[in-house]
């Protein structure tokens, strides 16, 4: 799979290298963080996740670099789909749910990150609040249309597997907090 750099800070895959652009234009605040977007054989429980650099955990804060695995397929009714044929909107709010995670972890001290990933593998209250967190972060900076379509695409696509949809469902804000959350947001 063939990377790109879309700036001095960010490297994508070229086969989605636009989308992953559009999603990080709102996010202002990572123009200076490198983070790197790549596609992985597969990921356990998930089509993508988003992590701190593990050898970046050894430095500053203001130098870490993160990453995001995107597998590069995922299951339907049994037949495998290439993740980069999805529907462009549909990657750019599971790319920008990713920065969210970004937008949480960039803050937090090497130790605190430490702790937060031993926390998330063994706590299923503490994976709820990681990921409505990061849909609320994707939300606040102006994609919740795209965060919509992507919940939606998930839970009202007929041939996802049923055990993904309810993933979904528990741990992350529905569509209906969504909208909630966009109002909010367009009332201020």
């Amino acid at each position: 799979m063939t990377l790109v750099s879309l700036n001095a800070q960010h490297i994508a895959p070229k086969s989605i290298k636009d989308e992953v652009a559009t999603a990080l234009s709102y996010y202002p605040e990572l123009a200076d963080t490198p983070v790197t977007v790549k596609f992985k054989k597969n990921i356990r429980k998930s089509t993508m996740m988003a992590q701190p650099n593990f050898w970046s955990l050894f430095g500053s804060r203001k130098n870490r670099k993160y990453l995001i695995l995107i597998s590069e397929k995922f299951k339907i009714s049994g037949k495998e789909f290439h993740t980069k044929s999805i529907d462009p909107k549909i990657m750019i709010g599971w790319i920008g749910h990713e920065l969210g995670h970004i937008m949480d972890y960039k803050d937090r001290s090497n130790l605190n990150l430490f702790w937060f990933g031993i926390k998330y593998f063994l706590s299923g209250s503490y994976i709820i609040e990681a990921e409505r967190a990061a849909d609320t972060y994707a939300v606040s900076h102006g994609m919740g249309t795209y965060i919509l379509g992507t919940k939606n695409f998930i839970l009202d696509h007929a041939e996802i597997r049923q055990d993904y949809k309810d993933r979904i469902k528990k741990y992350y804000l529905s569509p209906e907090e969504i909208m909630v959350l966009v109002e909010q947001m367009e009332d201020k």
